[in-house]
């Protein structure tokens, strides 16, 4: 089937995916928030902990997953760029039973899951025994959360970025409601804020099926051999397993930073806890970004549009940049006002003034660090994209290593180096796979069977 026409890539391609998608993150904070008061209005310490343990638990667990969403995303956008109507419902069912799957996995090793992570952790028995309970029943939502990113990306991936914002909107807004209702008005503690989780995903679940539904093209019924097609199970399995250890490896820099952060005392960990709150307003527009990329780029990669991935990609990383500067220009003008309005401490104001100059420099790197990634998902250059968020990972301790002597100031030092490290290796590698994904093959190669057109990573 030939690739269908489509219209020039240009700004307005990249705010229409790029525009709910910040939004749809802007309202994923709200969760923290409103869990973290409901519980806190119970005036009991252990209780707040135990959901602050839990959760930092679920959303590295969570987020090591989060593979399910972006190679939704990239395999729908090139299957939709390259005319595959069929193969875009089966990449949909695919996505669910993967999902399941793994959500199986993790609600039968809950045990064992349970006594390693919080052995880890290390609190108090009564901080430890809330944070148990609320884990022992957010588990159950695990094979419904992957689920929702596999439909997620699956809407994004076609440039639905509407139902995608609205469903996420949905899942949030129902998480908030049920938490007010279920633990300050029911009264029923710290299980509450773990239903209220599971409820909400379900609910998600149940009306994404729904959407997509009304999306999918004969509905769900997917022939056997196109569903279990060994070429695609086995790409989707490689791609699959090269995001989740890069995302690893982006997982450990930051429980690194945390940790050594904690380890400097109560006042440079609240300071560098404040500051956080910087990097992740700057992250949600730079990952809004970084969808349009995975879309585009997925598009035009699997349209075998040479030109239309080089303009999504100056278009995206261009947007970034001017995106990068005004935050950073708000951070040095207002920041020193935000850290008084987040923190009534006068020695925590101090400290997190003392590394504002960091939060300032953080979005520029930023820029390529967020831009490639969405480049790299779209075109599923996962392989690369792995041994190069390793090499990155490499650099940041080294260059904590070689600072730490320099304490907490040597540990932002680190993190703006594997910034730049994750944005300048991967835009180094970029004219070398962007050659060898868009050249026609050599006679030698077509000798050897690979395909006009073809990509590299297919093999």
């Amino acid at each position: 089937m030939h690739a269908p026409a489509y219209p020039k890539v240009g700004s307005r391609q990249v705010f229409a995916i790029a525009g709910p998608a910040m939004i749809a993150n802007l309202t994923t904070p709200l969760i923290g928030v409103v869990s973290t008061t409901a519980i806190g209005r119970l005036d009991d310490a252990a209780l707040l902990g135990g959901v602050a343990m839990a959760s930092v638990i679920f959303d590295c667990l969570f987020w090591l997953f989060g593979f399910l969403r972006m190679s939704t995303l990239a395999f729908t956008a090139q299957a939709l760029g390259a005319g595959e109507a069929r193969e875009l419902t089966a990449i949909l069912v695919r996505g669910f039973i993967v999902a399941g799957l793994i959500g199986a996995a993790l609600i039968a090793l809950q045990l064992p899951l349970t006594t390693a992570l919080f052995d880890l952790m290390g609190g108090s028995e009564g901080v430890t025994r809330a944070a148990k309970t609320y884990f022992m029943i957010r588990i159950w939502s695990s094979p419904l959360a992957f689920a929702n990113y596999v439909i997620l990306g699956w809407l994004v991936g076609q440039a639905r970025a509407n139902p995608a914002l609205l469903l996420q909107i949905v899942i949030n807004l129902i998480n908030m409601v049920a938490t007010i209702l279920l633990v300050l008005v029911y009264d029923t503690g710290i299980a509450g804020a773990a239903v209220a989780a599971l409820l909400s995903e379900t609910v998600g679940f149940i009306l994404g099926v729904i959407v997509c539904r009304r999306y999918a093209e004969g509905g769900f019924a997917v022939p056997y051999a196109t569903l279990f097609d060994r070429a695609k199970l086995m790409r989707m399995l490689a791609v699959n397993s090269d995001i989740m250890i890069r995302t690893a490896a982006l997982i450990a820099v930051f429980l690194f930073f945390t940790a050594k952060g904690a380890r400097a005392g109560d006042v440079t960990l609240a300071a560098n806890s404040v500051l956080n709150n910087f990097l992740l307003v700057s992250a949600f527009f730079l990952d809004g970004l970084a969808n349009a990329a995975q879309q585009l780029c997925g598009r035009t990669f699997g349209a075998r549009d040479a030109k239309g991935f080089a303009d999504s990609t100056r278009l995206v990383l261009l947007w970034g940049l001017g995106f990068a500067l005004v935050v950073s220009a708000l951070f040095a003008l207002f920041g020193p006002a935000i850290i008084d309005f987040m923190t009534a401490s006068e020695g925590v104001r101090r400290a997190a003034r003392d590394f504002l100059l960091f939060i300032v420099l953080a979005p520029l790197p930023g820029v390529f660090a967020f831009g490639f990634d969405g480049i790299y998902v779209g075109a599923t250059w996962a392989r690369e994209m792995r041994n190069l968020m390793l090499a990155s990972l490499a650099i940041f301790l080294g260059v904590w290593w070689s600072l730490q002597s320099y304490g907490n100031t040597g540990l932002w030092w680190a993190l703006i180096a594997f910034y730049i490290a994750r944005g300048g290796l991967q835009g180094a590698r970029y004219p070398a796979l962007f050659r060898a994904t868009f050249s026609p093959p050599s006679p030698r190669l077509r000798g050897e069977g690979r395909g006009e057109g073809e990509s590299p990573q297919g093999r």
